[in-house]
């Protein structure tokens, strides 16, 4: 019974560690700002003699 409880304090512990780290790390959409992305075309730094698809 002992372990039972010790299980279930363990998974308690675990889901609200997991809630609060997600919470401070950001997992959420964030807009992207524009202004700090460059203004380059992807086709810019494709080598010569390579096939891209």
């Amino acid at each position: 019974m002992f372990i039972l409880l010790a299980l279930l304090a363990l998974v308690a512990w675990a889901l609200v560690a997991t809630v609060v780290e997600l919470r401070r790390d950001g997992y959420r959409p964030v807009p992207t700002d524009w202004s700090r992305v460059a203004d380059r075309d992807a086709i810019d730094g494709a080598e010569a003699g390579h096939v891209y698809r």
